[in-house]
C-alpha cells in the first residue's frame, strides 16, 4: 500500500515493487492520476503481480478504515505500507497563515497516523508487516521557510521511531527514508522551476546532481526486503550529502 502513489517518487516505488513481484496498491486524492499510473505500473510489473488503486484523502480517518478494509479483502493484508502523501510549499513562519498550518499538519502527521493506525491493526494481528514512512533533514537540522513542513516531519520521524519500539514486539518493523532533491517530483516543480534556484540547490549538494525518484524506490525496496530484516527505527538519508552541507541553508541565503 502506497500512499501518494499516482506520482512522482511515489509511484517510482511502487513500480519498483511491481517490477520485484509484489502486488501493489497505490492511493490519493484524483482518480485519473491514479489510473493513468496503474497502467504504467502494469507494463513494468513482475508477471503474476496485481496493481490496484482507490482515491484517498488521508486527511479522512473513516475513508482511510474503508480504504484499508478493501485492500484486506482484496489481498488479505497489506504486509508494506509507504506512507507518502505529502504536502509543502516554502513560507516564512511570519506569513504562514493558520490554515497553511494546519493543512500540512493535517496531510503529512495526521494523515501518516491515520494510514499507520489502519493498516498497522491488521499487521498486528498478522504478527508482521513493515512500514516506512517519508520524512525530511530539515526534521532535525530546521530550515527557513519550512516551519508547517518540518514540525509535520519531525512528528513524523518521531512516530516512526516510537512505533518501532511499540511494536517491534509485534514483528512489525517501522523506518523511514528522508529524501533529497529529487528530480521529476512535484516539490521540485514547485521549488525549483527557476533555473538560478535550481543550480544554486544543485551546487549545495556534494554528489553535484539532484536525486531520481528510482533512487528512493530503492532505498524503500532495501527497508522492505528480508535484506533489512533487523532494520528498525532507522532513517535513511538519501539526500547526495546536501543536509550535510548546508546546501539548502545557502539557497535561502543567496
Amino acid at each position: 500500500m502506497i500512499t501518494g502513489g499516482g506520482t512522482g517518487m511515489g509511484l517510482a516505488i511502487a513500480k519498483e515493487f511491481a517490477r520485484l513481484g509484489a502486488n501493489v496498491v497505490i492511493a490519493s486524492r484524483k482518480a485519473e492520476v491514479l489510473e493513468k499510473a496503474a497502467e504504467e505500473i502494469r507494463q513494468g510489473a513482475a508477471a503474476g503481480a496485481e496493481v490496484a488503486w482507490f482515491p484517498l484523502d488521508v486527511r479522512q480517518p473513516d475513508a482511510v478504515e474503508e480504504v484499508a478494509a478493501k485492500v484486506t479483502e482484496r489481498f488479505g493484508f497489506a504486509e508494506i505500507l509507504v506512507n507518502n502523501a505529502a504536502g509543502n510549499f516554502v513560507v516564512p513562519a511570519s506569513q504562514l497563515s493558520v490554515n497553511g498550518w494546519k493543512s500540512v499538519i493535517d496531510i503529512v502527521l495526521n494523515g501518516t497516523f491515520y494510514c499507520t493506525e489502519a493498516f498497522g491493526r491488521r499487521m498486528i494481528e498478522a504478527k508482521k508487516g513493515s512500514i516506512v514512512n517519508m520524512v525530511a533533514t530539515y526534521a532535525w537540522t530546521g530550515g527557513p521557510g519550512t516551519v508547517h513542513s518540518a514540525a509535520a516531519k519531525a512528528g513524523v520521524l518521531s512516530l516512526t521511531q516510537t512505533l518501532a519500539v511499540e511494536w517491534g514486539l509485534h514483528g512489525i518493523r517501522v523506518n523511514a527514508i528522508a529524501p533529497g532533491p529529487i528530480e521529476q517530483t512535484g516539490g521540485a516543480e514547485k521549488l525549483f522551476s527557476v533555473p538560478s534556484v535550481a543550480e544554486a540547490v544543485r551546487k549545495g549538494v556534494p554528489l553535484g546532481r539532484f536525486g531520481r525518484p528510482e533512487e528512493i524506490a530503492w532505498a524503500a525496496a532495501y527497508l522492505v526486503s528480508d535484506y533489512a530484516a533487523y532494520v528498525n527505527g532507522a532513517c535513511i538519508v538519501a539526500d547526495g550529502g546536501a543536509w550535510l552541507n548546508e546546501g539548502f541553508v545557502r539557497l535561502f541565503e543567496s
